[in-house]
């Protein structure tokens, strides 16, 4: 494999880059018009433009993108996430142009990306399930009498969902009906596919995920687990590596579990499956994202491999070297999503141009962007602007490392998740490692955040105040 076409933007399209590079691999960017200067466009070694801003009319037309590969003779296209990474048809398509497809087979991204036909295809491994249907539902009476057999509340979710999209949680029977058209009505929108299906809502859950990867040569190991709770919008906003609440003989359960559903669909590459588990520590098979993740820095970090490096071992036929007992944690990573969003006001996109953008460096830091100062951050997409990273010996110490690293990251032209990231890892909650998915719900309003932030500059002006007064008291020297 000589040459890679990295179908994204951003920070991804960098961060696949950088491993391409140092493999001694070509590299490929596309862009659409509104990404012309980009970062990603310059740090490849050829860019091609696909079209117009809208990601309709250039991210996500895989036609023009394997045009592209055709013209300048590309052997792998890295779709990075979102955008086509797990569209099954681009990968079909890919593997009918003879380019590969540095990702799962399509087979593979069909069955899981449908979460009925996911359940299905785990059934026969004995992996824990929500309790639920795992079948369509378009009837409220049907719905009604299986939230009478599972007990409320209920979770009615889009089968071809994801993001949030297409989900409503229902307490009493008489919001069945009006919360099932919702979803439906939702997802259809969203996904083109109106079928939800009906589980069991568990009612504290810690969102949990298990990185894993499979060769073709029958190898399949998983690579620990990240803790993804602290959501906003059912959207992960920060993400940790390990839990804090997995004992050892957890994770290998869990870990053994999300080995045997990739073992179900046949899976090739890098994949995560999702898990849900209860305030007993049951878990439950959530899904399986057939990608690489936000998130996989953290991953990296503590096991030190690099996904994507084997990603592109696996795509070019390699068996992955490293056995399961080899594989050890090493420290705690943690990594806040750097979103143009104001938390101020209920994470509202901000837009605009990055005036001062300057990310902080140092030991123990990392930052994978796709953005400089002075760029304009663009409507059309996904307003992340990059991933902060930090890496210590312990927990505490990668908390500690990220308040001081949001503390020295500048940002100026736009609102930021900043704020609230620091927000969460100074809450006791978050520090004690007693949390779960409703963490926003149950201790985040943007009232809190400026009361916070204005009695941190009190302290400050008070200290300011006294280190000047003590100041005066001292006896000056005249210098001549």
């Amino acid at each position: 494999m000589k040459k890679i076409l990295v179908a994204n933007r951003g920070e991804i399209a960098i961060r696949v880059m950088k491993t391409a590079r140092k493999m001694g691999i070509k590299t490929v960017a596309v862009f659409s018009e509104a990404d012309r200067n980009a970062p990603h466009v310059r740090y490849a070694n050829e860019a091609v433009c696909i079209g117009e801003a809208p990601s309709n009319k250039s991210y996500l037309v895989g036609e023009k993108i394997i045009e592209v590969c055709k013209e300048l003779d590309v052997d792998g296209i890295h779709p990075g996430y979102g955008f086509l990474s797990e569209n099954a048809d681009f990968a079909k398509l890919a593997e009918d142009n003879n380019i590969t497809f540095i990702g799962p087979k399509s087979y593979a991204i069909k069955t899981m990306g449908d979460k009925l036909a996911a359940k299905e295809a785990v059934k026969n491994y004995n992996i824990p399930m929500v309790p639920g249907v795992d079948r369509a539902v378009t009837d409220p009476k049907e719905a009604v009498e299986i939230a009478k057999e599972i007990g409320f509340p209920i979770l009615i979710k889009a089968a071809a969902g994801g993001g949030g999209k297409g989900m409503r949680v229902v307490e009493k029977e008489v919001d069945v009906e009006e919360q099932m058209k919702r979803a439906i009505s939702e997802a259809t929108s969203a996904f083109g596919d109106g079928s939800v299906f009906v589980e069991k809502y568990i009612t504290s859950p810690r969102h949990i995920e298990i990185q894993v990867l499979a060769d073709s040569h029958g190898n399949v190991l998983h690579f620990f687990e990240r803790e993804c709770s602290v959501q906003r919008r059912h959207q992960k906003v920060v993400e940790e590596a390990p839990s804090s609440i997995l004992t050892p003989e957890l994770r290998e359960k869990m870990g053994q579990a999300a080995i045997n559903v990739a073992k179900s669909c046949d899976y090739l590459g890098a994949g995560t499956v999702e898990f849900l588990v209860d305030g007993d520590l049951n878990f439950f098979f959530l899904e399986m994202n057939t990608r690489l993740q936000v998130e996989h820095p953290v991953t990296e970090l503590i096991s030190g491999v690099d996904l994507v490096e084997l990603q592109i071992k696996i795509a070019r036929g390699e068996a992955i070297e490293i056995k399961q007992e080899d594989l050890h944690i090493n420290g705690h990573a943690l990594e806040l999503r750097v979103y143009a969003e104001d938390p101020f006001n209920d994470f509202l996109p901000s837009i605009g141009k990055l005036t001062t953008y300057q990310p902080p460096t140092g030991e123990g830091i990392r930052v994978d962007d796709g953005f400089e100062e002075g760029m304009d951050i663009p409507i059309y997409y996904d307003p992340m602007l990059s991933k902060l990273i930090t890496y210590g010996k312990t927990r505490e110490e990668a908390i500690q490392l990220m308040i001081d690293a949001i503390k020295n990251y500048k940002v100026e032209g736009a609102q930021t998740t900043l704020p609230f990231g620091r927000f969460v890892c100074e809450h006791e909650a978050f520090r004690s490692g007693n949390f779960d998915t409703h963490f926003v719900k149950k201790y985040y309003t943007g009232e809190e955040l400026e009361h916070r932030i204005e009695k941190r500059a009190k302290i400050a002006a008070i200290i300011a105040l006294k280190t000047y007064f003590e100041d005066q008291k001292q006896l000056r020297v005249p210098t001549h």
